[in-house]
């Protein structure tokens, strides 16, 4: 099976970016169930861009606009999700849609799998301040989903990180929550990046709270990210922006 095919369809279908990662990467990663990982070599890492015009409209608090955008993105992506299982599975390969968004611990707000962190690990982008995946084509403005298999696609690397001393999303955030802590790879654990009961009280207690906004979202840091507001298209090189060694 082609990864170039794969990724073809994947753009056909409406993905914005489409990553593969190493499982042996996510080794050790805090899954649902515990042995969610076992059984597969691959995760594909799809990506959607979010509208440009609909984080203009935000400017101290989410607005009922992108609260829907939000969830139709969501929508979105689990259905390519679908789509790219039964494409791997129709080639013989196993495979399993992990959905875009569903919480199934609302205590440490985990679910199967972080898609961060499998974006990561497939190159889509490197892991922001915010602890977000940042593209260099448009930032945070993404959302993400993934599906696993055991298909031997060819493995994505991951990206360099470029935040450096940029301290946009840390200025930017409501509940200053953001710790302004800079990572060469990803975090130890999210405390080291965020003060992560100040960012859930925000979302939760307050704007999950006003009306026509259901769902614990922000976007304030999304938008503030200079790589998201970047016009410019930049050319990807794996060859300059990979972190890992060539073998």
């Amino acid at each position: 099976m082609k990864t170039t095919q794969l990724r073809k369809l994947t753009q056909d279908w409406g993905a914005d970016f489409t990553g593969i990662a190493d499982l042996q990467l996510l080794r050790g990663i805090k899954t649902e169930p515990a042995n969610l990982l076992d059984g597969y070599s691959r995760a594909v890492s799809i990506a959607v861009r979010l509208s440009d015009g609909v984080f203009d409209g935000i400017v101290d608090a989410p607005t009922p606009l992108y609260q829907q955008h939000y969830l139709k993105v969501n929508s979105f992506l689990d259905d390519l999700a679908v789509r790219v299982t039964q494409y791997l599975q129709k080639h013989g390969a196993k495979a399993l849609p992990i959905p875009a968004s569903q919480v199934l611990d609302r205590v440490n707000w985990n679910s199967y799998i972080s898609h961060k962190a499998v974006a990561l690990a497939a190159g889509i982008g490197w892991q922001g301040k915010s602890l977000l995946i940042v593209n260099p084509q448009c930032g945070p403005r993404i959302r993400l989903v993934t599906v696993l298999t055991d298909a031997l696609l060819e493995t994505d690397e991951p990206l360099k990180n470029r935040c450096g001393k940029c301290t946009s999303c840390t200025e930017a955030c409501p509940a200053q929550a953001i710790k302004n802590v800079n990572t060469e790879y990803h975090f130890r654990d999210r405390d080291e990046a965020l003060h992560f009961e100040r960012c859930v009280e925000k979302v939760v207690d307050d704007f999950a709270k006003r009306p026509f906004i259901e769902h614990p979202i922000c976007g304030i840091c999304i938008k503030a990210c200079p790589w998201g507001k970047e016009k410019k298209k930049r050319s990807r090189n794996p060859k300059t922006e990979s972190l890992l060694p060539a073998t």
